[in-house]
């Protein structure tokens, strides 16, 4: 593509569409952008338009797709093509800075996120000057342009917060700090003395205010991994000024709103954490500044309203509390009982309460309240942060705040009891109190892992949780009736089981609650609750126990995905996998309706698939009734496949990009389930499986590789038949996957099937390029994986077709090829070789070409006769040598950078392992004796003397107790 107007002009007019509401018109825009973003100049181009452009949507949706191309195409990605040619990738670096600092600040967040992607992976090596001309930049003095320097900088830093400790990160780091930290120290300075000189000009202090919010931020992120010299050195300038930060109120900068916090409010929050991590990890260095801190953050507590805006600053400050008190030697500043208190009525009882915002959020965003109040992504809010200060203080005191709870809550209850419509908010707090009180260690597998024995959890239970959840109308209360399912859900360790299995009628009946987030939390109670196991390892609550109640939960479950708001509430859909997998055969009687709604939902959803863990378990959920019905009735797979197909045709067809996996896995496992022939509908989807469009897409191959192996178990003979001009394509998706060190073993697992199962002479011609072609790759990119899967390619090939067609194969190829082979691979690598049945294949292949190979008895090969055996009783008897050599450790990690769909495998849909060799041989260690017996009787003595002559004694005592097992002897 050139950069010419009339390009501008055709980009201009797709992105317009992309914007589109109808996706008639929308979606083949998108297209059109995908096919052109390989072309070159494609990136320059989105820049010259979002620089240039006269419309300001037109510059805003360059940016955004700018972004998202670099996110997608920046990472080089090992065995792929560069996605953006070398040109395009210099011009962007040298023009995005500059573009980035002089755009408005909405197009500027866009190109400071893409200027971080391409940072993660070119800085410092391949980006040198980044740092040098942004910090030059603060010398501007205009703060417009210094923080988009501090925005980049940190969108670019923030990741030293989460990542491992490496002599690479160090290095990076250290070259930060050398080039950063005094310009960022003398930025923050100048910043606070012109915001003195500017206390009464409002529009100044927010820039200066943003800016200094930003410094903060990249303090903590310079600050995370350790304490570095320059900051030590200039600890006094740092917290000196954050104090005064902290107790700074400026009537300027106070907002009338009150959801959205202020610069202030944020600010502060920033330098609360800032404060928390210098007292965690660098108490002894801190120690001089604690004390002021802590008062001032106490005062900040106390003197702070309800407001939301407060929300963050409150739990910030609350945070750095609860992380001081639980230091040893800060012990002494919370001993006193009064100080106890003052912290347990000020601070904790205060933001415990439920308040008009969190009730608002209960009704009305409801997907939001639960993703804070179950998943823990509550992170930032006062009732976590309360709750974590509790922990906190229950670790060198727990009698005392126990106690002094223990009074709250009572009088909460007795306030509830007086006037329960009135005063319900009250037990709320009680019931959040007491779990917090009640809970030390928690999972999200196993819920409360250890609890506090002065709690009695049962008891409270009993009382003052089941009441509510039996009462008649499921309406009622519904802020109640949630606290009293996560009780249950929360301490299901600590309840005992009558006391669950009680539970389970009133959570069944709950799911048809109006509510959305009380009957998402029944679903998800049920679903914590068939988890649990008991004795043995079987589930706690078995299917026996369930008989009862099977109907009412399935009629239940799915009519809670009828609730409006809860369509697709993922929480429903991962209790009827669970309830499916739990009850197993109790399901069938209900199966057809069931299917029904289960296939109406997935085209319903995959009109526009935006849940991907709803999706996930409803294609669970479908592969459980799969396999549950056909396991009692095989006949049955016709229906689902008569029930299915129309769906999935669908999804083909208008290429729904994020269920494409998830349909060749179902259709994998119901092409299992045939027993004999393949189904004519499957023949003639076969060619389409061939096309190279399906392959590019990395999420597609693992299960494409599994449905034609289903295939090829299934109806070889009717492709050799019927479709036999489409083996070469066949071979040629073998080709793509074995020339890419990420996909190479799925190469190998469908080269395996076709040796496997393919009649002979249908592939007799392809043979020796098959060879060829892993001899190339073998010579160009020789890795661990790549040799593990040989091994067992080779030794499947001569279970199947004989050792001898081994050797000539080789030595077709190149004359003294096999030798070589054994020599450089297997006898050296065939310790590698991991998996049960791996190992196996690997065994009775060697075991052929020891027993069942002429040339190894009588030419040049037969000196590696003993070797191999020798390595044959290695692989038997000594462990595994999984070493894997230093350059090679990261090649496996399959990372699909940007939107591609990942795999996500189905568990429900799993594949039986297979075993080739299985029916011909059981145990391989007879099966060695028994041959070598074969061939020392065909020569005698040759066998013996060999042996007796070059074998060491440790292996041939280990071949004596094969014979005497197998009952033979060696002539």
């Amino acid at each position: 593509m050139e950069l010419s107007d009339a390009n501008l002009q055709t980009l201009t007019e797709y992105l317009k569409k992309t914007l589109d509401p109808d996706p008639a018109i929308r979606r083949p825009a998108e297209k059109f952008l995908e096919s052109v973003e390989g072309s070159q100049n494609y990136p320059l181009l989105l820049l010259t338009l979002l620089e240039k452009s006269q419309e300001n949507v037109i510059k805003v949706c360059a940016s955004v797709t700018f972004k998202n191309y670099i996110k997608r195409n920046w990472r080089i990605v090992e065995d792929e093509p560069n996605k953006i040619c070398e040109s395009d990738r210099i011009a962007i670096k040298a023009n995005i800075v500059p573009l980035m600092l002089s755009s408005p600040e909405q197009i500027q967040k866009q190109l400071s996120d893409a200027i971080s992607i391409i940072g993660r992976e070119d800085f410092p090596q391949k980006w040198p000057d980044l740092l040098t001309e942004m910090v030059n930049r603060f010398q501007s003095g205009d703060f417009h342009v210094i923080n988009g320097v501090l925005r980049t900088a940190h969108s670019l830093f923030k990741r030293y917060r989460h990542e491992f400790k490496s002599n690479e990160l160090w290095t990076e780091i250290k070259l930060v700090l050398d080039a950063f930290a005094l310009p960022l120290t003398n930025l923050f300075k100048a910043t606070i003395e012109l915001c003195s000189t500017h206390a009464n000009d409002a529009s100044a202090l927010k820039v200066l205010f943003s800016s200094l919010i930003l410094i903060a931020k990249l303090f903590y992120s310079l600050n995370f991994q350790d304490l570095p010299e320059f900051f030590e050195d200039n600890m006094e300038t740092w917290m000196t000024n954050f104090h005064s930060l902290l107790t700074l109120d400026n009537k300027l900068l106070q907002t009338d709103d009150e959801e959205e916090a202020g610069l202030l409010e944020l600010l502060k929050s920033q330098i609360c954490d800032n404060a928390a991590l210098y007292a965690q990890k660098y108490d002894e260095e801190f120690q001089p500044y604690l004390p002021r801190f802590v008062t001032a953050i106490w005062n900040l507590l106390v003197t702070t309203g309800q407001e939301v805006k407060y929300d963050l600053l409150v739990s910030n400050a609350i945070q750095f509390l609860a992380s001081v008190c639980e230091r040893p030697h800060y012990k002494h500043l919370f001993e006193d009982q009064n100080t106890l208190t003052s912290i347990c009525e000020k601070v904790i009882v205060p933001n415990m309460e439920f308040r008009a915002a969190d009730e608002e959020a209960f009704e009305d965003n409801s997907e939001e309240y639960i993703r804070r109040d179950l998943e823990g992504s509550d992170i930032d809010t006062r009732r976590r942060a309360a709750c974590d200060l509790v922990r906190g203080l229950c670790k060198f005191f727990e009698g005392p705040v126990t106690g002094i709870f223990s009074g709250y809550v009572n009088s909460m209850l007795q306030e509830y009891a007086k006037n329960p419509s009135v005063n319900w908010k009250h037990k709320d707090a009680a019931i959040y109190l007491v779990t917090s009180l009640a809970s030390k260690a928690q999972t999200q597998k196993h819920g409360i892992t250890q609890a506090n024995e002065l709690v009695n959890l049962t008891e409270f239970f009993v009382n003052h949780i089941q009441p509510d959840l039996k009462s008649a109308t499921v309406n009622e209360f519904p802020v109640l009736k949630a606290d009293g399912i996560k009780y249950i859900m929360i301490f299901r360790n600590q309840v005992p089981k009558e006391q669950l299995l009680v539970s389970i009628p009133l959570l069944i009946n709950h799911l048809q609650a109006e509510s959305i987030v009380v009957h998402t939390y029944a679903a998800h109670a049920l679903e914590r609750l068939f988890t649990m196991r008991g004795t043995n390892n079987v589930t706690l609550i078995t299917a026996a126990e369930m008989a009862p109640f099977v109907e009412v939960l399935l009629t239940n479950l799915f009519k809670a995905l009828t609730l409006p708001g809860s369509s697709e509430n993922e929480y429903i859909m991962k209790a009827i996998m669970r309830s499916f997998s739990l009850l197993q055969e109790s399901i069938i009687p209900y199966i057809p309706s069931v299917i029904t709604q289960l296939t109406q939902k997935l085209l319903a959803v995959s009109k526009n698939p935006s849940k991907p863990h709803f999706n996930h378990y409803m294609f669970e959920s479908i592969c459980l009734s799969i396999r549950i019905t056909c396991k009692a009735n095989p006949e049955a797979v016709g229906s689902f496949e008569e029930a299915l197909f129309l769906v999935f045709t669908e999804i083909l067809q208008n290429d729904v990009q994020e269920f494409i996996p998830y349909v060749f896995q179902v259709m994998s496992l119901l092409l299992e389930m045939h027993k004999n022939e393949i189904p004519s509908s499957y023949m003639a989807l076969f060619p389409h499986l061939l096309q190279p469009v399906l392959w590019e897409r990395t999420g597609n191959i693992p299960p494409l590789v599994r449905l034609l192996q289903a295939y090829l178990e299934r109806g070889a003979s009717t492709i050799a038949s019927a479709a036999a001009d489409k083996i070469p394509g066949l071979l040629g998706v073998f080709q793509k996957l074995i020339a890419s060190k990420a996909n190479d073993h799925q190469g190998f697992y469908l080269l395996n099937s076709i040796i496997e199962h393919m009649p002979p002479e249908s592939v007799d011609q392809y043979r020796k390029q098959i060879f060829i072609l892993l001899f190339q790759r073998l010579q160009n990119s020789k890795t661990t994986k790549f040799i593990k899967s040989f091994l067992v390619f080779i030794n499947l090939y001569c279970v199947r077709y004989g050792a001898l067609a081994l050797q000539e194969i080789f030595d077709s190829i190149q004359p003294k090829m096999f030798g070589m082979v054994l020599e450089k691979i297997i006898i050296p690598e065939i310790q590698k070789v991991s998996g049960q049945v791996e190992k196996k294949i690997c065994a009775v292949g060697i075991t052929k070409i020891l027993t069942e190979c002429p040339p190894m008895m009588d030419t040049e090969y037969t000196k590696l006769w003993i070797p191999l055996l020798q390595a044959l009783i290695g692989l038997f008897e000594l462990p595994e040598d999984d070493t894997i050599p230093d350059e090679e450790h990261f090649i496996d990690i399959e990372d699909t950078p940007g939107y591609q769909t990942a795999f996500s495998q189905l568990a429900f849909a799993g594949k039986k392992e297979h075993d080739p060799v299985g029916q011909m041989v059981n145990n391989p260690r007879i099966h060695l004796a028994q041959s070598l017996h074969k061939l020392s009787t065909a020569c005698p003595g040759r066998v013996l003397s060999m042996l007796s002559t070059s074998l060491n004694a440790e292996a041939l005592q280990y071949l004596q107790g094969y014979l005497q097992a197998a009952s033979v002897s060696l002539l």
